[in-house]
Formats: structure tokens, C-alpha cells, sequence
């Protein structure tokens, strides 16, 4: 599986109604794409699949539809207007911008080591020149928006770049209401928006994706029992699904790349084959400690601990996050899927075909009913058997 079955892919989406260029007619977007016919029911599939196995089909997780625009106090207490920042880099000959980071990592996987001169021993692979980027400069990744008549410094408010922060915000509400205590589990599906430097690869790197977020709640001691858990049932999720365990595996992130808020993310990676990388993140699950609580109890002022009757002490809660991208996911499940293969035809030869070998829990169409003439009498009987 090369670089040629993404292609293969992608033509096949568009020409079969899973995916279309947003904004074609216009001469597209190279960051935002469209969910045709077929792709919608499939993405919806794999959204109910998702629900079901990690909200609906537990006794220990509950689900939660939070707002896109959360209030801006909400994104500076997280450390997202701060810190949510990428390097920024440019090639000083064709000017195209770049993340220094991505170029580095993309440099290490191919040599299997690192540029000992750093972004000067690197090709600019839009233009061929080596070497001649610019300094790398922080670059916010968050999409600004003003909300009210009066576009001032008091009306900037922000599109979630994750739905992590919803749940957190929203942890005291829903254990109430919910009457659960730790360990417990909120749940998530919903768009979320990046300014990404450099969005590309079709729909696996967007400035406006999906995610299928969980926030698990767990007493302190106990957290990394829980992210053993929480990672092999991830992993068997997909492969319940049909996904070939030979394109999945484990990356633990270094600790000197962790996150702020993480004490241990290990990412389930996909073989996408994308050129100048072959895996690439499907879904991360991280060990966030109890960064989140207490920064948002610390900035709101609002007591976000548990107490612990058995125990007779109060704690707050760390927290694993199995985070996917539904639109990472929908990619790889059709990368998975897609195969060539050979059918005798009415002539006696045979023809060439394509195939999406897909789950029947996740594919579009389960079973169709196809006239074969357009007989009065025969096309309501098939209407009827179909309905």
C-alpha cells in the first residue's frame, strides 16, 4: 500500500460520493472538504460505532454536546492562548511556510536520525532548495472570532481547537447530575478548529475536524493502571472493525515532547503511507494528571475536588484522554478497505474491479435491491422490498 492507493483512494471518493473538495466550483480549498452521500453515512457510522462502544454501551460514561464558542477565560486558563503555538517556518525561495517541527520529524523518520544542522540540512520539498528557511517563530494555532455588534478587545473570542475543555468545564455539572463519582468517564463527539500552517493528505489534516473525545476521571495512583486500559481498548476498537493490526501500532511520545498538561501520551498510529512519512497519528491517548481541574479550579475560583468518603480525604482527579479524530479515522478505515480484485463478467472475460471491503457495521450501504429492467409491474415490488 503505497502512495498510489491513497490516490486511488481519493479519486474513488469523489467519483463514488464519499468526499468532495469544499468550495470545488470555486477552485476548492485545499483545507476543507466536503461529506457527500456516501461518505456522511459512513462518517455517521463510524460516529455511532464510537459512541456506542466508549458512551452508551458503558455504565461508567456519559455523554455531553458542549459549546464551540466557550468563554475566553476558559482558553487562557487551559494555557491554549499562551501556549497553542506551533513553529513557523519559510522557505525563503518559494515562500512556502512550513512546520519546523514536522520538517525535523519527517527528516528523522526517513535518515533515522536527526539534521545535525538542524532545518539547514532540509530539502524544501515544494521547491527543491535545501536549507534556506527562515527562523522558526511561534505561531498560534487557535481561529479568532468576535462575538456582539462592537468588534473590540472585550468581543474576541475563540473556536474551540479541541472539545477537551467543554467536558472540563462542564465536570462538576454533569457528576451532579449525572450522580457519578470517579472513576467516570465524559464523552464527546463535535467539530473543532485548528489554523494549521500546513493542512494537507486529504482529509487527515484539516483546519476544521471532528473529534471523538473522552475525559476519564480517575483517582490519583490509579492513572496509569487506567491508561494501560483505556489504550487497549482503543486499539481493540479498531480492530473489531475490520482494521489489519499490521497498519496500527504504539508510539510513546519522548518526555521531553509531552505535552504541558501530560505525564504519558502514547498515540495509535495508522500506516497512511503519506509521502516522506508512512505512520502517522489515529488516535492519542494521554495521561493529562490533574492539570485541567486545578487550573480551571485555580482560575474560576470554583472547588473542583472530590471527596472521597471512603477514604475520608478530598483529591482531585486525574484524567486519561482516548482522543480520536473521526475524520482520521473515516480515512483509515477506507484505506484499510479498499482493494482490487478480478469478477468473470456477462462476456465471459473478466473485468477488473474496485472493492471497499468495509465493516457492515460501518458501510454507507448494507444491502441494495436492483431491478434489472424497468418492468412496470416489477420496479414497485422492488420499491416495496427495498423499503
Amino acid at each position: 500500500m503505497a502512495a498510489d492507493r491513497v490516490d486511488a483512494v481519493v479519486n474513488l471518493c469523489k467519483r463514488r460520493g464519499f468526499v468532495f473538495q469544499s468550495s470545488e466550483i470555486y477552485g476548492g480549498s485545499r483545507s476543507a472538504w466536503d461529506y457527500g452521500p456516501n461518505g456522511v453515512e459512513l462518517k455517521d457510522n463510524v460516529r455511532r460505532q464510537w459512541w456506542q462502544a466508549v458512551v452508551r454501551g458503558r455504565d461508567d460514561v456519559v455523554g455531553l454536546d458542549s459549546s464551540v464558542i466557550l468563554a475566553p477565560q476558559v482558553w487562557e486558563a487551559s494555557g491554549h492562548v499562551g501556549a497553542f503555538a506551533d513553529p513557523l517556518t519559510e522557505c525563503k525561495k518559494c515562500h512556502k511556510r512550513w512546520r519546523a517541527d514536522q520538517l525535523i520529524e519527517a527528516y528523522e523518520e526517513k535518515h533515522s536520525k536527526p539534521p545535525a544542522n538542524g532545518l539547514a540540512d532540509i530539502v524544501c520539498t515544494n521547491c527543491g532548495t535545501k536549507g534556506d528557511f527562515t527562523e522558526p517563530r511561534d505561531f498560534n494555532g487557535m481561529l479568532r472570532t468576535t462575538v456582539g455588534p462592537v468588534e473590540d478587545a472585550g468581543a474576541v473570542h475563540y473556536l474551540r481547537p479541541e472539545t477537551a475543555q467543554g467536558i472540563f468545564v462542564n465536570y462538576l455539572n454533569v457528576m451532579n447530575s449525572a450522580r457519578k463519582k470517579p472513576p467516570f468517564g465524559i464523552g464527546q463527539t463535535g467539530k473543532s478548529f485548528r489554523n494549521e500552517i500546513t493542512p494537507g493528505n486529504f482529509i487527515f489534516r484539516t483546519r476544521e475536524f471532528e473529534q471523538m473525545e473522552m475525559e476519564f476521571f480517575v483517582e490519583p495512583g490509579s492513572d496509569e493502571q487506567w491508561h494501560d486500559y483505556w489504550l487497549e481498548q482503543r486499539w481493540n476498537w479498531y480492530i473489531d472493525l475490520g482494521m489489519n493490526p499490521e497498519n496500527m501500532r504504539y508510539f510513546d511520545h519522548p518526555k521531553e515532547k509531552l505535552s504541558h498538561y501530560s505525564k504519558r501520551t502514547v498515540d495509535i498510529e495508522y500506516r497512511f503511507r503519506f509521502a516522506g512519512s508512512e505512520w502517522s497519528e489515529l488516535e492519542g491517548v494521554a495521561n493529562r494528571t490533574d492539570f485541567d481541574l486545578k487550573t480551571h479550579g485555580e482560575h474560576s475560583g470554583t472547588d473542583l475536588s472530590y471527596f472521597d468518603q471512603d477514604k475520608n480525604e478530598r483529591w482531585v482527579p486525574y484524567v486519561i484522554e482516548p482522543a480520536a479524530g473521526l475524520n482520521r479515522a473515516v480515512f483509515a478505515f477506507l484505506l484499510d478497505a479498499y482493494a482490487e480484485d478480478e469478477a468473470p463478467n456477462a462476456k465471459g472475460g473478466v473485468d477488473k474491479r474496485t472493492v471497499l471491503r468495509l465493516d457492515p457495521r460501518l458501510a454507507p450501504v448494507k444491502a441494495a435491491v436492483l431491478p434489472l429492467s424497468r418492468n412496470e409491474e416489477l420496479s414497485p415490488k422492488a420499491r416495496d422490498l427495498a423499503a
